[in-house]
C-alpha cells in the first residue's frame, strides 16, 4: 500500500483528471456499469472487469457517460475520437459567435475636416471592414454648424463614397440631436 501522502497526490492527481475529461478504462472506479456498445445498442449491466474486456476486444475505450446514474453508464467508444471531434465543435461555435459579435469602430468626423485627416480616418476605417468589423461614423456639430447640418451629411457621404468599394452603407446619414450619424458594414464577398 501507497503511504498517505502519495495517496492524497493519487486522489488530486485523478480529480484532476476527471475535470479535464471523463474517466476512461481504469480510471472508472465502479463494480458493475451500464455498457452501451460503439453502435449504441445496449449491452446491458456488467461487471466493470468484463465491460473493460469488451471494449478491449472490440479495440475502443470504455467511457463513463453518466456517473450520477444507478449503475453507472459507459460506452465503448474511440475516446480521441471523441475528444477531437467535441473541441472541433467548440472551435466552430467560438468562431460562429465571433461573427455575431463583431466590433463596431466609431469615426469622428468634423464639418470642418481637414483633407490629411479625412483621409486618415479613411484608411484606418478601410483596414477595419476588410477585417470584417462595422463602421459608425460620428459629426457632432457645434456652435452655429447645427444650423447647416447638410454640411455634415455632405462630409458623410464622402467618407461612405471613399469606402464604396470595400463597404455598403447599412444606414444613410440620420440627425439625432446635435450628432449624425451612418453605419457602414463590409461588402459580402461572393
Amino acid at each position: 500500500m501507497y503511504p498517505p501522502f502519495l495517496m492524497i497526490f493519487l486522489e488530486v492527481s485523478i480529480i484532476a483528471k476527471r475535470e479535464k475529461g471523463m474517466f476512461i478504462n481504469e480510471q472508472i472506479r465502479a463494480k458493475e456499469v451500464m455498457v452501451i456498445g460503439p453502435n449504441g445498442e445496449q449491452l446491458g449491466v456488467k461487471s466493470l472487469k468484463d465491460a473493460l474486456t469488451l471494449a478491449d476486444y472490440s479495440g475502443f475505450d470504455l467511457v463513463l457517460i453518466n456517473p450520477n446514474a444507478t449503475p453507472q453508464v459507459c460506452k465503448i467508444m474511440d475516446y480521441n475520437k471523441y475528444r477531437y471531434e467535441m473541441k472541433k465543435k467548440q472551435k466552430e461555435n467560438r468562431k460562429k459567435q465571433r461573427e455575431k459579435n463583431l466590433e463596431t469602430k466609431e469615426y469622428q468626423l468634423s464639418v470642418t475636416i481637414d483633407v490629411h485627416d479625412f483621409d486618415t480616418r479613411v484608411r484606418h476605417a478601410k483596414a477595419y471592414l476588410i477585417k470584417g468589423h462595422k463602421i459608425k461614423a460620428s459629426i457632432r456639430f457645434k456652435g452655429r454648424e447645427l444650423a447647416h447640418p447638410e454640411l455634415g451629411r455632405d462630409v458623410l457621404i464622402r467618407f461612405a463614397d471613399t469606402l464604396s468599394d470595400v463597404s455598403t452603407v447599412e444606414s444613410g446619414p440620420k440627425q439625432d440631436g446635435r450628432n449624425m450619424i451612418m453605419m457602414l458594414s463590409p461588402k459580402k464577398e461572393k
